[in-house]
């Protein structure tokens, strides 16, 4: 499976520029790739039995009622016998009693079959994309993703439930109606073999153009989607630089193309049913003709052609159905192809055979010893060269530096986000490498400058933290984090949604919701990136004296540009290039420490001009 990676912003991130790019887009060529579904159908092979024995009884009562016309006709009109129609009315209740239980059956069993497949695939599909690194949603839509996650599912749905059925249906009516000539009369069944390849070879030509087609138009949905949900997502940006016009013009350019995608998919299906229509209704016109003169010249009965007809109208039918039903199961074969492909990306951090247990209690001590990363987008490029930090339980070390230095790298090897080319990244004493990243990352708590709130209420966001806190445990970590102060005076306090992405709280109090999520949490070790960056003063000092009771006893990394914010670490470090150029308390880098004066400079001095920032800022850089 191939990826294509995007450039990366500034400051040592790796998200994508623009509009992300998509997974590799694989083309199959034949329906082989629906045997991937056995996986999810073998633990209903009961219900799959009872679908088939149920299809077979109700495919065998109606090539019965050919038999019952055959015999009606020959020895029953031919010869004036009424009780024989008696006969036939109460054969026919039976038949027409067996069809009803069967078809009831079938349908239902099919149709449970169907939704439970379904089902368990978005289930299968979203614990597996749940748990693939972080590179693979920097570099993939997100819109993508969900349009396999929902839309693809319930094509499958559709196909499992419903076009299996029809289409195994159809087959059986096909063999059995072509069994059921031979037996009525070989005399009248033998042009059929030379008309099956006339109405065959359209099929398997427009039947792989038409799955060419239904992935093409699946493709051409899911960015669609990706794009809406990428525009809705961020509609706050959309309308303050008034772009709604120009997102509405580049969704209606999507929603085009899967338009006329979809249009040439149906052109193909209608081609094919056409095709089919014509060939096997003229191939039954032609093969009544020739049965009609063997009637007048008496090699045939009457009641032999009555059956011969009613086969081949079987028969035309479903051929006719097949060729419906085709494109459909075409359509699901695209389907199962994307799922399929997504469920084949292999996460890049994984649990090793025989993880190493890290000690217990934790310590909380971190450690990058001659770490050298890359990011995939840029290979040639390191973000960290050499990188060495020791950090002892309990202290507090900030990272400061010019944007693109490499601070947010090592948050990023700190949880174990991506592994280092060389070197190791050690928790408590244990390469992460070698651990459980599930188990070192219970460890971290991260407190980030755009803090995550989903849409639920103030328990489930705080609660998030640590899943098991009982209600007195999340208020007492609201209380210390300062958050009880406005969760209170809402609607319905703690119960109160919080709206999509905290769309109802203010940039502190988000802030704050997120430190008592990880005051909950407990952690050994604290990440604070710019925690404070994007606040106004009062907010500032609320976040920052929630930060310091937070900070308190725990071993504490900080990234920040602010460096008022850490002037009380006790070590600072000044990274630049991917190194760590100098390391002191801020008292001792001021004096020694050229770079880390030139950035106190630019935000300490009230007396410095704007040409002085300015040659400041570029002898910084």
């Amino acid at each position: 499976m191939s990826f294509g990676w995007t450039g990366m912003r500034g400051g040592g991130g790796h998200g994508a520029g623009g509009r992300m790019s998509t997974m590799h887009r694989g083309r199959g060529r034949n329906l082989a790739v629906l045997r991937g579904l056995y996986p999810y159908l073998r633990p209903y092979r009961l219900q799959v039995v009872g679908f088939l024995f149920a299809l077979a009884l109700g495919a065998a009562a109606v090539l019965a009622m050919g038999l019952g016309l055959k015999y009606l006709v020959d020895e029953g009109f031919a010869k004036t016998n009424p009780a024989l129609l008696d006969q036939g009315l109460a054969a026919l209740f039976i038949i027409v009693v067996v069809m009803a239980v069967s078809t009831y059956a079938r349908f239902f069993l099919i149709s449970w079959i169907g939704e439970r497949v379904a089902t368990d695939l978005r289930r299968k599909v979203f614990d597996h994309v749940v748990g693939l690194s972080v590179a693979f949603f920097e570099t993939t839509k997100i819109g993508e993703v969900l349009s396999r996650l929902t839309t693809d599912t319930t094509i499958l749905q559709s196909m499992v439930g419903s076009a299996v059925s029809l289409a195994i249906r159809h087959a059986l009516m096909l063999v059995g109606g072509l069994a059921m000539l031979m037996y009525t009369s070989w005399e009248l069944t033998g042009p059929i073999f030379l008309i099956i390849p006339v109405v065959v070879v359209p099929v398997v030509i427009y039947g792989r153009r038409v799955r060419r087609l239904s992935r093409l138009a699946q493709d051409r949905i899911a960015d669609t989607s990706a794009f809406a949900e990428e525009s809705l997502n961020n509609v706050r940006t959309v309308q303050a630089f008034s772009h709604e016009a120009r997102d509405r013009e580049s969704f209606a350019g999507y929603a085009e193309d899967a338009f006329n995608t979809a249009i040439q998919r149906t052109r193909a299906r209608a081609i094919l049913n056409f095709a089919v229509i014509v060939l096997m209704f003229g191939s039954v016109g032609v093969m009544i003709w020739i049965g009609g003169h063997k009637v007048l010249a008496g090699t045939v009965s009457a009641g032999e052609m009555s059956a011969f007809i009613f086969y081949a109208l079987v028969m035309a039918r479903s051929a006719r159905g097949l060729s419906e039903v085709y494109g459909d199961v075409q359509r699901a074969a695209g389907a199962t192809e994307r799922l399929l492909e997504i469920m084949a990306v292999e996460p890049d951090i994984t649990v090793p055979d025989h993880p190493t247990a890290l000690p217990d209690p934790p310590r909380g001590t971190v450690t990058f010893k001659d770490v050298t990363f890359f990011y995939p987008s840029r290979p040639n490029t390191s973000a960290l060269q050499g990188f060495n930090l020791d950090i002892a339980p309990g202290e507090t070390v900030a990272l400061v530096g010019p944007s693109g230095a490499g601070k947010t790298t090592v948050f990023q090897l700190a949880l174990r986000f991506y592994d280092p080319q060389e070197g190791v990244v050690m928790l408590d004493g244990v390469d992460l490498k070698r651990t459980d990243p599930v188990e070192a990352r219970r460890r971290i708590g991260l407190v980030s400058q755009e803090p995550v709130i989903f849409a639920a209420n103030a328990w489930e966001n705080i609660r998030y933290g640590r899943e098991d806190a009982t209600d007195d445990e999340v208020r007492a970590a609201a209380e210390a984090a300062a958050a009880t102060e406005f969760i209170d005076l809402m609607p319905d306090g703690f119960d109160t949604f919080l709206g999509e992405r905290g769309v109802r709280l203010s940039g502190g109090q988000r802030q704050r919701i997120a430190i008592a999520r990880a005051i909950l949490r407990n952690p050994a070790v604290l990440l604070l990136d710019e925690a404070t960056s994007a606040l106004d003063a009062e907010n500032e000092r609320l976040v920052q004296a929630a930060l310091e009771r937070l900070m308190a006893g725990r071993t504490t990394l900080i990234i920040a540009h602010r460096l008022a914010t850490v002037v009380n670490a006790d070590r600072i470090a000044v990274i630049e290039g991917g190194k760590i150029l100098d390391m002191g308390t801020h008292a001792e880098l001021m004096d020694h420490c050229e770079l880390y004066a030139r950035l106190a400079a630019l935000q300490f001095d009230p007396d410095l001009t704007l040409e002085h920032l300015i040659e400041a800022r570029n002898a910084v850089h």
